[in-house]
């Protein structure tokens, strides 16, 4: 696969994990769909870290722009030095993504692992936190929580998305570095349309480096 079209197929993969991310983020934040307990002392820290939001987010997102802009084709993407302009820019944006899904990574981890605050027998506690992550597979555990109702099951599945939403997200990332190092010192295999000189058929007329403009001209009329 030419460098080119790999940027383009890892950017369009990007951009939305990196969407994923957000709405993932945007629902830890409203357990159950509702705002009745959000607020700093009902929602765990690993929430209000906006790791979804921001590190596999934002810093995603751009990272997955720029990886289609570095696979397009133009005027400004092609001649003497091809995509080389923007796929070194793609190679420091491909840095930052990296370091934001590693971060929603992270945190989203350590989120599974500690659990929610949830309300036991008139506390608001981490109460799950001593159980180093084992409350995961004892699901008689998470009906203990009186309040936000079903706030385990809540987190799990979306901690869950956020941890396999951002690995993939390192994966791609990683991959785009490496393909953006090969486009800079290689340039893009795809093929140039080259203007012939002379008329003819089909004859190419060059208006700027990199782009043609195609005349078809009858059989039998002057050219």
């Amino acid at each position: 696969m030419c460098t080119g079209k790999c940027s383009r197929f890892v950017g369009l993969s990007l951009i939305p994990l990196s969407l994923v991310c957000m709405v993932a983020n945007a629902l830890l934040l409203v357990p159950q769909g509702k705002t009745n307990w959000t607020n700093v002392s009902n929602l765990s820290l690993q929430v209000w870290l906006m790791a979804g939001f921001v590190g596999g987010g934002l810093m995603v997102l751009c990272p997955g722009i720029a990886a289609v802009r570095a696979g397009g084709k133009g005027c400004c993407g092609v001649g003497c030095c091809g995509n080389r302009c923007r796929m070194l820019r793609s190679i420091f944006s491909s840095a930052f993504g990296v370091l934001g899904a590693i971060y929603c990574l992270s945190v989203s981890g350590a989120g599974l692992r500690i659990g929610p605050i949830c309300l036991i027998n008139g506390q608001w506690e981490y109460h799950f936190k001593d159980t180093e992550g084992s409350y995961l597979l004892n699901h008689t555990l998470w009906d203990l929580c009186v309040e936000p109702p079903g706030v385990v099951s809540w987190n799990v599945t979306l901690f869950s998305l956020l941890v396999a939403a951002s690995c993939l997200e390192v994966v791609l990332c990683g991959i785009q570095l490496v393909n953006a190092t090969l486009g800079v010192f290689c340039g893009d295999c795809r093929k140039k349309e080259v203007g012939h000189s002379g008329g003819g058929a089909g004859a190419k007329t060059p208006l700027l480096p990199g782009c043609v403009l195609t005349f078809s001209f009858p059989q039998g009329t002057p050219q």
